[in-house]
């Protein structure tokens, strides 16, 4: 029964905000991120907005405001986040990416170490290394490197995995997840309209060749709807599901995003770099074990 519902919506979410976003990115060619990531938390936030006063979801405006002061360090994290994520996905095939992003357990872990002195299970430690040992030795063996795709995936990997850390530490502040994303959006959505001048996105973007094209428009729509969906359905998906489940479809919605990709997206493959994506998906495989058998230890 957990294959049904949000879950199968959640995977059909995924696969195509991916598509959509790299359809945009890499083959509009539309590499104004302050732009692209502006827009779409400004539909994340007036999504919300509206849902919130319809009463289709919960959020406390005290609760907002006391953190409003609190998490600007996250806020900050998930700018970096999506900037230097949407630059990546630009330059990287959409199986790189996905690989080079699960690198920040990695960073998670190491993380979690220092602050709170975690223990690390020996199936998390190998589990972490598979992933990362795949993701050292992807750019290396890519026929087609980019520096610069690889540059922008590592900044991205450490604030997602910051983020998550920050997350995991601010319990204290009584938000919700919805209530982090909306704050996140707001605070996102002031940044990059700011930075947008100082850039250079701002006058690159009116010089655009699509600009005034439907394909764009359409694309652009498209992307900011599909996010905060995704978004809010990843936050139901988690609520109904168990750990164990919940780890398991995001590794088939990954692959299958991955495969799929691959028909879609011009992607040049050789020997080793698909033994680093089956080896990086190996790894994410032994991590969701580790986190069920931790998950039953604490039971």
């Amino acid at each position: 029964m957990w294959l049904k519902g949000p879950a199968l919506c959640f995977s059909l979410l995924f696969l195509a905000s991916y598509f959509t976003n790299k359809y945009v990115l890499s083959l509009l060619k539309f590499t104004y991120p302050t732009i692209f990531q502006g827009w779409q938390t400004f539909v994340g936030s007036v999504f919300l907005q509206i849902a919130w006063k319809l009463g289709r979801v919960e959020m406390s405006s005290n609760v907002l405001w006391s953190a409003k002061v609190s998490w600007i360090p996250g806020a900050l994290l998930f700018v970096g986040n999506i900037y230097a994520g949407s630059r990546a996905l630009s330059k990287l095939p959409i199986p790189f990416f996905l690989l080079l992003q699960n690198t920040s357990v990695v960073i998670v872990a190491m993380l979690m170490k220092i602050t709170r002195k975690e223990k690390l299970s020996l199936t998390k430690f190998f589990s972490a290394l598979m992933i990362f040992l795949a993701a050292v030795i992807l750019p290396l063996s890519d026929p087609q490197f980019d520096p610069g795709g690889y540059f922008w995936a590592t900044i991205h990997c450490v604030c997602v995995g910051g983020y998550k850390v920050f997350q995991k530490l601010s319990k204290s502040y009584s938000l919700s997840e919805l209530e982090q994303q909306y704050l996140s959006y707001l605070y996102s959505m002031v940044i990059l309209i700011l930075a947008a001048h100082p850039s250079g996105d701002a006058s690159g973007a009116l010089e655009f060749p699509h600009l005034y094209s439907y394909r764009f428009h359409s694309g652009c729509c498209l992307s900011g709807m599909l996010g905060v969906c995704l978004m809010l359905v990843s936050v139901k998906v988690k609520s109904s599901l168990s750990v164990e489940h919940y780890g398991i479809w995001i590794l088939v919605t990954k692959v299958l995003t991955a495969c799929l990709s691959l028909a879609v997206f011009e992607t040049l493959l050789n020997v080793s770099t698909s033994c680093c994506l089956l080896f990086g998906a190996l790894g994410e495989a032994l991590l969701v074990y580790a986190e069920r058998n931790g998950a039953e230890i604490k039971g």
